[in-house]
């Protein structure tokens, strides 16, 4: 024996570490405070899908009442078609919309000329900025029995298709709109991810005499696989919540067997009829699916990406 001891270095703490960091924290707080008030302390309503809600007494002073609500909404005559129209608007879409920035991406991946890419990107992506209410004014305009798709369609039927009144193509005209102004966005985190890929791996496999589909399947998709696990999960778990803005300005009284959604009804009976409480219920039904889904999907994902998923 020596005598000397050797002390045990201990590792700094998470207190250190934000004390040492705590600029870049405090780039962080303002989107901590913005989600605390505009996404969890609304939750604190949420009660009144349990309760009696009276205005009168409050949300802490009505009276429960169970799951009532939820009861009453399951058992609806309404029910069964508002739900499958809310599933089916939103898997076809899913189905339809997911792949379209991908293939997007990979096309501007394509291009050569940087001033011809720049323009075609800015053309894509103009839609995005555009309104709900703007766009479905154009649908409206366009697809009437005088518009401009009507007039080519009369030329080969000698009649004009109710695009906006036959409840058979609002989910064709819903999905269809929404492609054309998502795509374009929503092609921009691939093109990133794209910008990743060694330009090398093409070269090398150019000169190996792979073609140009081969160098996309074997290079380009690999690389964007995290992102597309990641993104399909989140658009999975979002998939029963469908905004009620559009659906709700492109419903007309003729369209409502295929138009009425979850969105638009909560609509209806919460701020249209004054029932806070059946309308709470049903969007916390609505969450409930999300978050199973969201389960569900994630799972699904990881055993199929080689563990990776979400979280």
């Amino acid at each position: 024996m020596t005598g000397i001891t050797v002390e045990k270095k201990q590792k700094p703490g998470w207190i250190h570490y934000v004390a040492k960091n705590y600029i870049l924290y405090l780039f962080l707080l303002p989107a901590v405070i913005l989600t605390i008030i505009f996404k969890y302390v609304p939750m604190y309503g949420a009660i009144i899908a349990f309760k009696d809600f009276s205005p009168r007494k409050g949300i802490l002073g009505s009276d429960w009442v169970g799951f009532e609500h939820f009861q009453r909404f399951l058992s609806s005559p309404n029910f069964y078609d508002i739900f499958m129209n809310t599933l089916k608007l939103s898997a076809y879409g899913l189905i339809l919309g997911f792949p379209v920035p991908i293939i997007l991406a990979l096309m501007f991946n394509l291009i050569k000329g940087q001033k011809l890419k720049k323009n075609i990107q800015l053309i894509v992506y103009a839609p995005n900025f555009i309104s709900v209410v703007v766009i479905t004014g154009m649908l409206f305009v366009f697809l009437s029995p005088t518009g401009v798709i009507n007039t080519l369609v009369t030329l080969f039927t000698d009649k004009p298709i109710s695009f906006m009144t036959d409840p058979a193509y609002f989910r064709t005209v819903y999905i269809l709109s929404g492609i054309w102004q998502s795509a374009g966005w929503s092609s921009i985190i691939y093109v990133a991810a794209l910008a990743n890929v060694d330009p090398q791996l093409h070269e090398a496999a150019r000169m190996d005499g792979a073609s140009l589909l081969r160098r996309i399947w074997h290079i380009d998709l690999p690389a964007l696989k995290p992102v597309m696990a990641v993104l399909f999960i989140l658009a999975a778990g979002g998939i029963m919540s469908i905004g009620y803005e559009k659906a709700f300005l492109m419903q007309t009284p003729l369209n409502i067997p295929t138009s009425e959604i979850i969105a638009t009804y909560v609509y209806k009976v919460g701020l249209q009829s004054g029932d806070y409480a059946y309308s709470t219920a049903i969007g916390l039904f609505n969450s409930v699916i999300n978050v199973v889904l969201l389960v569900f999907v994630n799972s699904v994902v990881k055993k199929l990406n080689e563990g990776e998923g979400l979280y």
